[in-house]
């Protein structure tokens, strides 16, 4: 298995976690913000939306037309980057913010499976800020994972605190 292929598996493993966590949270329990944790599911899936396209997307092959016309990047971004959970309440419908996020995972493998083994030690491709780990497309894609699961993990403690503990499928 090549370096690409190996990847592109994290990264669809990372993301199914990701989404079997979420589908098992209603999208009324979306913008429940426990006070200890002082974030909610909705901002954790706004992040994250950005966060898969800059990572996985914008600095591996640059801006993508048709993202940019499908999904309000610059709004998610201003809500969801440096806005704090509390602010972004109730300005995108969760379900809708949901469908986005399916769709730039989709996209992020898409362009994942593009890529060889080559294009993976080549620079990245130039944004208006540097990114903030990595100086080359590998780094930048392992980044994406690692950077998932972390907040996936606080996916995780968010659901526990608002109903109970998801157990991922796994006995005892």
């Amino acid at each position: 298995m090549c370096q690409i292929e190996i990847l592109t598996k994290q990264t669809t493993n990372t993301y199914e976690w990701v989404n079997k966590l979420i589908h098992s949270i209603p999208y009324n329990q979306w913008e429940n913000t426990p006070a200890i944790i002082e974030s909610n599911i909705s901002w954790q899936m706004g992040h994250l939306l950005v966060s898969f396209y800059y990572h996985s997307i914008m600095v591996i092959v640059g801006n993508q037309k048709d993202v940019l016309q499908s999904i309000p990047l610059k709004e998610y971004s201003s809500l969801y980057t440096d806005a704090s959970p509390a602010s972004s309440l109730a300005k995108v419908n969760p379900e809708v913010l949901h469908k986005h996020v399916l769709f730039i995972q989709q996209k992020s493998l898409q362009i994942l499976e593009s890529l060889s083994d080559m294009d993976l030690q080549k620079n990245l491709e130039p944004t208006p800020y540097p990114h903030p780990i990595a100086k080359n497309k590998l780094e930048a894609i392992e980044w994406n994972i690692h950077h998932t699961m972390y907040h996936c993990g606080q996916i995780g403690i968010i659901r526990r605190v608002i109903d109970k503990r998801f157990d991922f499928g796994l006995k005892g």
